[in-house]
């Protein structure tokens, strides 16, 4: 099995690597181990949960035996051209073999595929297969028999299907063999849900039809400009947080990730944030993708259900409106940073950007695609309809803060680009509405923020109303086209954030943090820069114009992806890790987002759409 000696350093979030099945997903570090997984969903009991506790909450270690019985780092890790197919390669002293480790896409059921291939050599190898139900709490009943090994884990089965001899004892499995150069030996993982017991999985059918996939899927992207690399990763990465069964996207597939290391800022991002599902298909619409947008579209009429007076921020993924927050005290959370929660109390909370989100990209959604006018429409004037009876209120804003409620102008502006586009789609007659009076409420609007939002001796919008200090998620006023990107109060705002919220290399942080005392959001302790910042602030100054500042920038953000090409949700510039969930749909947005914008003919066509939006 593999050990935590010497020669191991302390974990690090951006060690890992990410496979999946558009249900759910699991990930597998630099050691051959797969750390967490879920089934059937994102949102299920982790069966494997050593990411937030130890190999004793479970764990499934594949890979050549080193020195003293360990399982060495792998010398390298990619992903199959156009894939989510991940390929470890050990370079040992008796010989190299590499891994195929995948979640075949299409079938009901979640499988996991590892296959391994002897290249040279003959190599000792070993599978220790740790599965532990409800998040690492329970030891499960085993059998093994004839190569196949059945785990009960209560509302369902796990079966493991292997070519050698395999060994259960105290809830362990555990098989060993030789790989010599030419040799392959396969295991596979299947999630059965009732009692019936699954054929032996067809593991080369499924590898071929798993790669078909997603180089399928690929050759649907039109982008074919600089740093293809980059955003083809990020774009599959935001495919693989999607159900595939509704439409709807998890934000992360992982909890209670720290946003500082040993703090308490930990929460469960297995769930479809309305703001975040709008912002990924918007990124992948950007690149040619419309069927995610169309799908989404779909879930997001289920869960409305015509009543969109009803919206709450979050869903499960089959549309679940009760997510209550708990915490698993019996797992100490990645590198000691506890406490480790499962749902999120963040659900009935009332977030007005979250309607500006989601306007928007039903509108962008039917500038693609002219079909989508009718459904698109009738969501946007029924979610606006509701708006007019809760913008003028104070809310928990885009960081769903557990401190009072506040006029956040970021809210405030999104709620006029929900009217501001509800306008143009009625008056372009795909649907009625109360356009007049929504033009009165955008105008008057975006007169308040003006006056209430901005303080004219900085030369900066703020935060929310009153306050001087300033929130990244104020760079929305340049995408959003509040403004047009030539007035000075853009510029302004844009170089204040700069000058206040930048940390070391440029990156940026949400807003000011308070250490042990509680900050605004009603929470002590600190935080590494969020990621999508970065995002918000390239297309900015892509946007005004500052074209070298903007690729200088996208270029840091390029490097702090791990190997793999993989984002977390925020950046410690101090240590140089990864922090917070993984993989971060944000992440992958902002990565999308500056790659775009940092070209000169991306920028140009962003600034011009934005002028006209403004006018």
């Amino acid at each position: 099995m593999r050990q935590h000696g010497p020669a191991r350093s302390a974990p690090r979030i951006e060690d890992y690597g990410l496979i999946g099945n558009l249900r759910t997903a699991a990930l597998v570090d630099r050691w051959g181990s797969v750390d967490w997984m879920c089934v059937p969903r994102f949102d299920s009991p982790a069966v494997f949960a050593n990411l937030l506790g130890s190999e004793e909450h479970g764990m499934w270690a594949f890979g050549p035996v080193g020195l003293g019985g360990a399982t060495p780092e792998a010398n390298h890790q990619r992903y199959l051209d156009g894939t989510l197919v991940l390929e470890s390669t050990w370079l040992t002293p008796a010989g190299t073999v590499q891994i195929l480790d995948f979640m075949p896409v299409g079938e009901e059921a979640a499988q996991l595929v590892r296959i391994a291939r002897g290249i040279s050599g003959c190599v000792p190898m070993r599978s220790l297969f740790r599965a532990r139900p409800g998040y690492g709490r329970r030891v499960p009943p085993i059998v093994a028999e004839d190569g196949r090994a059945r785990v009960d884990l209560g509302d369902g089965q796990l079966w493991l299907d292997a070519p050698v001899p395999v060994r259960a004892e105290s809830g362990d499995l555990t098989a060993e063999c030789k790989l010599s150069e030419g040799e392959t030996v396969t295991f596979s993982l299947s999630w059965q849900p009732g009692t019936d017991v699954p054929p032996v999985p067809d593991t080369s059918r499924l590898l071929g039809g798993t790669q078909a996939f997603w180089r399928n899927w690929v050759s649907q992207g039109t982008y074919a400009g600089p740093d293809r690399d980059a955003v083809e990763r990020s774009l599959i990465t935001l495919k693989a947080l999607q159900y595939q069964p509704t439409g709807a996207f998890v934000a992360a597939p992982t909890t209670s990730l720290p946003e500082e290391i040993g703090g308490v800022r930990n929460w469960d991002y297995r769930f479809a944030w309305l703001r975040d599902s709008a912002l990924m298909a918007e990124a992948l619409l950007a690149c040619g993708y419309i069927e995610e947008a169309r799908a989404l579209i779909g879930w997001f009429q289920r869960v409305l259900d015509d009543r969109p007076e009803h919206l709450q921020i979050m869903y499960g993924v089959g549309g679940e409106r009760e997510l209550p927050e708990m915490e698993l005290d019996w797992l100490p959370g990645f590198a000691g940073s506890a406490p480790v929660r499962i749902g999120n109390a963040a659900a009935g909370q009332l977030q007005i950007d979250v309607y500006g989100e989601v306007v928007d990209v039903l509108f962008k959604a039917q500038l693609h695609d002219p079909g989508l006018a009718p459904a698109a429409t009738s969501l946007v004037t029924g979610l606006v309809a509701s708006l007019e009876t809760l913008f003028e209120q104070p809310d928990m804003g885009i960081w769903e803060i557990r401190g009072p409620r506040r006029h956040f102008v970021h809210s405030k502006i999104m709620a006029w680009l929900a009217f501001d586009r509800a306008v143009q789609l009625v008056s372009a007659g795909h649907g009625d509405g109360p356009v007049e009076r929504w033009r009165r409420t955008r105008d008057e609007l975006h007169r308040e923020v003006c006056e209430r939002g901005y303080d004219p001796v900085r030369n900066t919008f703020t935060q929310f109303y009153g306050s001087t200090e300033l929130d990244a998620a104020l760079l929305h006023i340049v995408t959003s086209g509040f403004l047009p990107p030539s007035d000075p109060r853009i510029t302004g705002t844009v170089e204040a954030i700069q000058r206040e919220l930048s940390t070391q290399g440029g990156f940026l942080l949400r807003y000011p943090t308070e250490g042990t005392d509680l900050g605004v959001d009603g929470l002590p302790g600190d935080e590494g820069s969020f990621l999508i910042c970065m995002g918000w602030l390239i297309t900015a100054l892509s946007a005004i114009g500052r074209h070298e500042e903007a690729g200088i920038f996208k270029d840091q953000l390029l490097q702090v992806r791990n190997d793999l090409g993989l984002l977390a949700e925020e950046w410690d510039a101090d240590a140089g890790r990864q922090l917070g969930n993984f993989p971060q749909g944000f992440s992958h947005i902002a990565m999308i987002q500056a790659i775009l914008a940092a070209g000169p003919a991306t920028s140009t066509a962003v600034t011009r759409q934005n002028e006209v939006i403004a006018t």
